[in-house]
Order: structure tokens, then C-alpha cells, then sequence
């Protein structure tokens, strides 16, 4: 059984993987922007590593690490070590975990397939746009079909508010180790990586909302969708680009607290 020192080293892992996804998706949406390359999203830059050098050694660190953070959130959810309140604010919190846990299994399950040369290496796509309209489509087939996809869009509103609210207050800087004081511009960094991801998840929750208007998961998208709707507007170029590097700035931070971040792993069932 794996221990909790290993788990909280996959976990730091885990912001560093994070880090380089993140800033490979800012890198795609600056190329797009600027030399009309094509947007990818997390699953699609993660199959951008495929045929770098060491590919297939880069990726299974990545689904490694992915994992250590996906273990990290989901215990975090069900052990409640943060003892996070039993309110709606808590509750948010909570539920937020599970889904970011869940989230990053699936970004692991897609480094470790490519990994072992089993998955797409397209870059080009953007799988999480496909499984976006796949998994709505599932839900407009159930029952209240419309309230279930509303609701999904609520979920991805609220979280956009929380980046938001981060990005606001500046406070995820008392997250890391207080043996030195972080420069002024780590914090801007994150303020920066913060908001751009509130206005990605703003975004994404939008195209759920009309899914759900209009009942065709066509409408539904991720995070390339959301990148493509930006620069679609007026000055979409220049919105786009901004947005990349603040994604890019997002993945610079996550590195900062791959190393910096205090965290600890507590599993359920070890001492």
C-alpha cells in the first residue's frame, strides 16, 4: 500500500504536471493567436508530449504525477483534513475537490494511455471538447434531462467565481511554506493564471447553459471551445493571447507550488 509521504510527493508531482499542462495550453493559444496555429485543450497538449524526446518517459511522469494530485483531491474530499465547515461555502468547496479529483484521473488515464502508445496522438483535437458534447448528450437523454446539464453549468459558474475570488484576494499565497516570504510577483503571477482560468470557466459554463437551453449537446464545449469563442470576438486575437499567457502564468505558478506548496497526503485506513 502506497504511504502517505509517497502520496504527498506524488501529489507535489502533481502541481508540477499540472504546471506543464497548463503552460503548453497558454503556449497553443498564443501560437494560435498569433501565427494562426491550432488551440488545444489539457487532454491535447498532454498529446503533444507524445512525440517529443522521451515521450513516452515524459508522459508516464505526467500520468504520475496527475494521479498523485487526482489522489490528493478526492482524499482531501472524502477525509476532510482542511476541516472545511459543514456550510454551503464548505459544501462548495468539497464538492469542488471531488470534481477536480475526477478531472485530473481522467487527464492521467489519458497520459498514461499515450504513454503506452495506446491513445491519439493528434494534438490537433480537443478531446475534452468531444467528451464535453458526449457526456451532455448522456444527460439530455435522462429524465430532466435540461436540469441535470443546468445544473452542470451552475457547478462550472460557482468555480468559476472561486478562481475569480482568487484572483481577487491574492490569498492562495498563504498556501505556501512561510520559512521565506514569496516575491511580489509570484503572487501576480497567480492573480494573473487565476483569472484567466475564471474567465475560461465563465466560459465553458456559458456553452453548458445554452446545451441546456437549447437541449442540443452540440452547443456544450471545454476549454478549446471556450478558447475558440474568445477569439471569435471583437479584438480576439489580442483576447486570446492575453488569455494564453495568463494560462501559461497559471502553469509557471503551479510549478512555485510543486515546490513550495505545504500539503500532506493523509490516506484513509494509514497511520
Amino acid at each position: 500500500m502506497i504511504s502517505d509521504a509517497n502520496a504527498t510527493l506524488l501529489a507535489k508531482l502533481g502541481f508540477a504536471a499540472r504546471g506543464v499542462v497548463y503552460m503548453l495550453v497558454g503556449w497553443f493559444a498564443v501560437d494560435a493567436a498569433l501565427r494562426g496555429g491550432k488551440i488545444a485543450d489539457n487532454q491535447g497538449a498532454i498529446g503533444s508530449i507524445a512525440d517529443e524526446a522521451f515521450g513516452p518517459v515524459l508522459l508516464a511522469i505526467v500520468a504520475a504525477g496527475l494521479l498523485g494530485y487526482a489522489i490528493w483531491r478526492l482524499t482531501e474530499a472524502a477525509a476532510n483534513p482542511e476541516q472545511i465547515g459543514s456550510d454551503v461555502k464548505g459544501s462548495l468547496k468539497r464538492i469542488g475537490h471531488v470534481i477536480s479529483g475526477i478531472a485530473h484521473l481522467i487527464l492521467a488515464w489519458t497520459a498514461a494511455k499515450l504513454a503506452m502508445k495506446t491513445g491519439s496522438r493528434d494534438a490537433a483535437v480537443s478531446p475534452g471538447d468531444e467528451s464535453a458534447r458526449d457526456w451532455t448528450a448522456l444527460l439530455l437523454d435522462q429524465p430532466a434531462g435540461r436540469v441535470l446539464v443546468g445544473a452542470v453549468a451552475v457547478g462550472i459558474l460557482v468555480a468559476a467565481f472561486q478562481q475569480a475570488q482568487k484572483a481577487w484576494r491574492g490569498d492562495f499565497i498563504h498556501d505556501l511554506r512561510g520559512d521565506a516570504p514569496a516575491p511580489g510577483y509570484v503572487c501576480t503571477m497567480g492573480r494573473i493564471g487565476y483569472g484567466a482560468r475564471a474567465l475560461v470557466f465563465l466560459i465553458v459554463a456559458g456553452l453548458f447553459a445554452l446545451a441546456a437551453w437549447t437541449a442540443h449537446a452540440s452547443d456544450a464545449g471545454g476549454v478549446a471551445e471556450a478558447l475558440e469563442r474568445l477569439q471569435s470576438q471583437p479584438g480576439g486575437k489580442w483576447l486570446l493571447a492575453l488569455t494564453g499567457i495568463g494560462l501559461a502564468l497559471f502553469g509557471a505558478y503551479s510549478l512555485v507550488e510543486a515546490r513550495f506548496r505545504r500539503i500532506h497526503v493523509d490516506l484513509p485506513g494509514t497511520d
